[in-house]
């Protein structure tokens, strides 16, 4: 059987969903430039107890009902910590409505492909068992604790069960599936070294996101009413990484909206342009871009960096200004023998000592405007991990390793960071189309 795995991204609700029984504010979070307008008071908390059990959709030839819509729906409101209203409750219908379909998509796909190549890909109900375990535990509950907390609000064990169910199934299937023949080449994490290098002086911003996606909420001003509701409701104390796993369509959301460090241009430029007016602790008002609506979190900011660091080490043979020209040839023969040997910052003191009269050093990190001439061009030019062809200057002749390469003013991204955002990328974006695929083939009708 394929063992489940978390695929950061695949899911808005599923993958890294914790149940937000708490409901802890976000520091200081306000409008940037305007005080929050005045906000009607809640009505009861029990929004759905008013449906009458009937048929509120059919997908294909599953039957969702108006009781698994309630249920789905208090659900929502227990793990995104947003205080039902009767201006958000629409808004909690069409989320819950969107995410049973997609659930039943998933799952009749899946059993369809089980059928089809005779293996087991749905989640059994102990590894069902065995998430919402580890749900609990992320909540300091015991598992007993946990459901007792959802059937204390009205909500059966088997909704979550299902959509537990459903997202671990689906995560597995397209992490089988695709994961396995997604490839990051060189050239891709070079490409974004370098943009991120190139953007190394501009303003960095570290943000949370909420991406409200015009086409899966029925239109622009259904995305901005509820972008201003949610608002509201975060003013108010709803947690905003709570808000992002159940109701942003971005890929971040699963991690509660976590979109790191950022630098201007990266973004929409609405989205630039609304940052420059925001202190770290502020929450936007809804940004409208081509797709959807964004809400963001500014959480932290810099000023974009001067330059760029780097760390050497080097290898040198001593050789005084004066040196003949014999001299400097035997010299730059000991180093071109010494760079066929040295693969790296790794090996290269090691291999350097075993050459008389060359001596190797770490000489740091520095920045590489501040490095002299001789070397500047060199540290500029090569990649972390390339070795330069002897330089002289008036000390001798040396060899540069570059160890590795930063934009000054923060940590910059390891290759490993990079490789991993850009697989999460791409996987995520093959999720998003399969799906879009099952809609566009399916039957449903809503009621």
């Amino acid at each position: 059987m394929m063992r489940a795995r978390n695929v950061t991204g695949l899911s808005a609700r599923g993958a890294a969903m914790a149940i937000a029984l708490a409901t802890t504010a976000i520091p200081s979070v306000l409008w940037a430039q305007e005080a929050p307008p005045a906000v009607a008071a809640p009505v009861a908390p029990t929004p759905p107890a008013g449906i009458n059990e009937s048929v509120a959709a059919v997908v294909n030839d599953d039957i969702i009902s108006t009781y698994d819509l309630a249920q789905r729906m208090r659900l929502l409101i227990a793990t995104s910590g947003v205080q039902p209203t009767a201006q958000n409750l629409p808004q909690f219908q069409r989320e819950a409505l969107i995410g049973l379909v997609d659930e039943s998509l998933q799952l009749q796909e899946l059993r369809r492909v089980e059928r089809e190549q005779k293996m087991d890909i749905v989640a059994t109900d102990d590894e069902v068992t065995e998430e919402l375990a580890e749900m609990a535990k992320g909540n300091n509950m015991s598992l007993e604790q946990f459901l007792g907390n959802l059937k204390a609000q009205g909500i059966g064990e088997e909704t979550l069960r299902q959509e537990v169910r459903a997202n671990t199934s689906w995560q597995r299937w397209i992490r089988g599936r695709y994961g396995s023949r997604l490839r990051i080449g060189d050239d891709q994490v070079k490409a974004v070294q370098q943009r991120l290098a190139a953007a190394a002086s501009k303003p960095q911003y570290q943000i949370s996101e909420v991406f409200i996606d015009a086409n899966r909420v029925g239109g622009m001003d259904t995305a901005m009413t509820g972008a201003g509701q949610l608002i509201t409701q975060m003013q108010q104390g709803a947690p905003f990484p709570a808000v992002a796993r159940q109701f942003s369509a971005a890929a971040t959301a699963a991690a509660g909206g976590d979109a790191g460090w950022i630098t201007a241009g990266e973004m929409a430029p609405e989205i630039d342009a609304a940052l420059e007016q925001m202190r770290p602790g502020q929450l936007s008002r809804p940004i409208q871009v081509k797709d959807g609506v964004y809400i963001i979190y500014l959480r932290d900011k810099r000023a974009g960096a001067g330059g760029m660091m780097v760390s050497l080490k080097q290898a040198a043979v001593g050789l005084p200004q004066t040196a003949d020209q014999s001299a400097v040839e035997a010299a730059n023969a000991k180093l071109v023998a010494l760079r066929a040997q040295v693969t790296g910052c790794g090996d290269l003191e090691a291999q350097a000592a075993k050459t008389p009269g060359i001596i190797a050093g770490d000489l740091g990190e520095a920045e590489i405007k501040d490095l002299a001439p001789a070397f500047r061009e060199a540290a500029e030019s090569l990649e972390a991990g390339q070795l330069s062809q002897p330089i002289r200057t008036s000390a001798g002749l040396h060899l540069l390793a570059v160890c590795a390469k930063r934009a000054s003013g923060g940590e910059g991204q390891t290759r490993e960071q990079i490789e991993n955002r850009l697989f999460g990328q791409q996987l995520s974006m093959i999720a998003r189309r399969y799906m879009r695929d099952l809609r566009n083939s399916a039957t449903i009708e809503t009621k």
